[in-house]
């Protein structure tokens, strides 16, 4: 299989972020992965086409560590085409606003709306700079970049940051043939959302399970978006557990 095009995805080593690793590379894309634990990248990379692929141990929140992963990525495969800027966490659950630490607010910021802005910053910076000009960001947004869950100030608040983000992207790259999107999943299947199908907290206070969808449905709408040419963008998708409570939420 030619490999014609290369992403690099944050966040790699699980979940939504491994989901769509594994769609692109069974699309023939040559992946570059980034996140915390290189025993998750490599376990991601045993599942794709490793002679294809690039594990880079990567925090995203330090400035050094970004420019140090598409550097590789472009040594490695000679340009990028792609960032799927997925890498987040939750934060702590169920901390009501006025106990919730700084520390942990800063930690939430840091990886979701610092460590987003500089991998866009990075890949922004190769896609002007490479030839041809041009590349696709999508950055990984949710539901709560619309509306919020109880007990979710900072994961609401940077979610809701990624949309400015994602707009501020789209328009500062039009000179240069950038694309930039968001898609705002709601309830995919991962490790991360195992609590949802036994019992979430509700806006009215009660603790009810909530339906999940199986998460290669979004990597599939990912590459959808990914392949798109780049005269052609996705600006918002919202991909979501049909019956999941969104609509009716806020």
């Amino acid at each position: 299989m030619t490999h014609t095009k290369i992403a690099v995805v944050t966040g790699a080593g699980s979940g939504i972020g491994r989901a769509v690793a594994l769609e692109l590379a069974a699309s023939g894309w040559a992946l570059a992965l980034a996140g915390r634990r290189h025993e998750t990248l490599e376990e991601t990379a045993a599942q794709a086409e490793p002679a294809h692929v690039l594990c880079v141990p990567t925090d995203v929140t330090d400035p050094a560590g970004v420019a140090a992963l598409f550097a590789a990525a472009a040594e490695r495969f000679g340009r990028i085409d792609l960032l799927f800027n997925n890498a987040g966490t939750f934060g702590p659950g169920g901390v009501p606003l006025d106990e919730l630490s700084y520390d942990a607010w800063r930690h939430v910021v840091d990886t979701n709306l610092n460590g987003a802005f500089l991998c866009a910053q990075a890949a922004f910076r190769r896609f002007k700079e490479q030839t041809p000009q041009g590349g696709r960001i999508i950055n990984n947004g949710s539901i709560s970049a619309h509306v919020p869950r109880p007990h979710s100030v900072a994961y609401t608040a940077t979610k809701h940051a990624m949309t400015g983000l994602t707009k501020s992207l789209s328009l500062d790259g039009r000179p240069y043939r950038i694309a930039a999107s968001q898609i705002d999943i709601g309830n995919a299947a991962t490790d991360m959302t195992a609590r949802m199908e036994s019992g979430i907290l509700q806006a009215n206070g009660e603790l009810a399970p909530e339906p999940v969808m199986d998460v290669a449905d979004v990597a599939r709408q990912v590459r959808f978006m990914a392949e798109l040419p780049l005269e052609a963008n996705v600006q918002f998708a919202t991909v979501m557990a049909t019956n999941m409570p969104y609509i009716g939420r806020g």
